[in-house]
Parts: structure tokens; C-alpha cells; sequence
């Protein structure tokens, strides 16, 4: 039986890259193809509903609440997740299917691992790519026993398995989603792995992640994913 995908285009004030991004993305590989908007006010949605994709607002604020409300829309196997900002090509999408369709829970298209590019890259100072990087260092020291290890722990053009995502219980608030996914894909010994993509400056506007207070909050993340682990030992 075939596996039924979804794709889901994440979006907040992304009008530019939408514009580059959708009619360049090939819909008929998916069962279904929807965005969850954060609450755009510059032309996002009624741009993307010009292009017939049904676009809901997410139920809640912040990062988490968007996957979670994309997986409660989701009416596929498996969720396709990407962020039309026009630094990804789109033809990427097409690649996570043969990935899932093998057993892979948590699949994720990486700027860091051998064969990507990160739009730092070239650069001297590479605050974003080095937060990336620590933070998949910490998790697979902390959390990996077997299997592939992920490294590029951030970056949101990504899938999981309907059933992976419920099964990993992800916190509803705050922004460590991406981080959650693969922590817990370690925790719970799911199969995981990661492609080479390119990613170049996004077309417009400023990264929604700042650096240094992203990082703080997933510092904080670490420390209460750490917490957790020592209780659920100590039971």
C-alpha cells in the first residue's frame, strides 16, 4: 500500500517567497498540500489561497503550535514540512518520500552535513550554522544510542511519520520543535536520517530565529529535555 504524504508550507510574512516558491513546487506527488500561517498581514495568505492552497491559521502562537496544528490537519501518513522563503529550492520536497517510504521516521534536508551549504557558508563569523551544530552535538551526546546522527538539528524543511510525531508527546508551546523532533527520535530509538541541500540568503525580510535569544531558549530546552530524562530514569 502506498504511502499517503502531505505537504504543509509554513509561513509568517513570507509573501516574496511565495511568490519564488510555490508555482515552482510540484503538488501532484502529494495526497494533499495546505500552509499553516502564524499570521501573515502582508498579502501571504490571500496570495497562497490565489494559488489554491488551502491555508489555515494556526490554533495557537508561537513555533511549536504550528507543527501541531499541521499534524492535526495533516490527513496523510507522513508530513512534509517547508518553509517558502525562496533560500531552499523546492524541488527538494520531492526527495523525502523515497526516505519514508524505506522506514524512516524522521527525515530531515540538511545545509550542515557533508555535500549541504549554509547560507554562512563562505563567511567568517557563522553564528547561526554554529548554534546549529552545538546543539546537535549536545543532543546525540545526551540522547543517541544508535542510528544515524542528525546534523542540522534546526533547519525546518523536514518529515515525520504522523504516528512518530504523536509518539514523541512534543511540548505545545515555545520554539523547539525542530530540536524536539530529533531529541526524541534519539530518546526513543525511531530511525532518522538526513539529506544534502543548498541553502542561499532567504529573499526577504529577517530570519524570525535570531540567533542569540533562539539559542537561549533552546539552551533551556536542553535543560528541561535533561530533566525529564533523569526523572524517567529515576522511576
Amino acid at each position: 500500500m502506498t504511502m499517503k504524504v502531505s505537504l504543509c508550507l509554513l509561513t509568517l510574512n513570507e509573501l516574496a517567497g511565495c511568490v519564488h516558491d510555490v508555482p515552482r513546487l510540484q503538488r501532484e506527488p502529494f495526497n494533499d498540500v495546505f500552509a499553516v500561517d502564524g499570521g501573515s498581514t502582508d498579502g501571504t495568505v490571500e496570495y497562497l489561497r490565489s494559488q489554491g492552497v488551502a491555508t489555515h491559521r494556526q490554533d495557537g502562537s508561537g513555533y511549536n503550535n504550528a507543527y501541531i496544528t499541521a499534524f492535526d490537519r495533516c490527513s496523510g501518513d507522513a508530513l512534509v514540512f517547508f518553509h517558502p522563503k525562496g533560500s531552499i529550492d523546492p524541488r527538494d520536497v520531492l526527495k523525502f518520500r523515497a526516505y519514508l517510504e524505506r522506514g524512516y521516521d524522521l527525515v530531515i534536508a540538511s545545509r550542515i552535513m557533508r555535500g549541504g551549504r549554509n547560507e554562512e557558508d563562505g563567511r567568517v563569523f557563522k553564528p547561526r550554522k554554529w548554534c546549529v551544530v552545538g546543539a546537535a552535538l549536545l543532543a546525540a551526546a545526551f540522547w543517541r544510542r544508535e542510528g544515524n546522527m542528525i546534523w542540522d538539528v534546526l533547519h525546518g524543511c523536514r518529515a515525520m511519520r504522523k504516528d512518530a510525531f504523536l509518539a514523541i508527546e512534543p511540548l505545545r508551546q515555545g520554539l523547539s520543535i525542530d530540536l524536539e523532533m530529533v531529541a526524541r527520535s534519539y530518546r526513543q530509538r525511531m530511525r532518522r536520517i538526513e539529506f544534502p541541500v543548498h541553502e542561499t540568503a532567504r529573499m526577504h525580510g529577517a530570519t524570525h530565529f535570531r540567533a542569540v535569544a533562539t539559542g537561549r531558549q533552546l539552551a533551556r530546552y536542553l535543560a528541561f529535555e535533561l530533566s525529564r530524562t533523569a526523572s524517567s530514569r529515576m522511576r
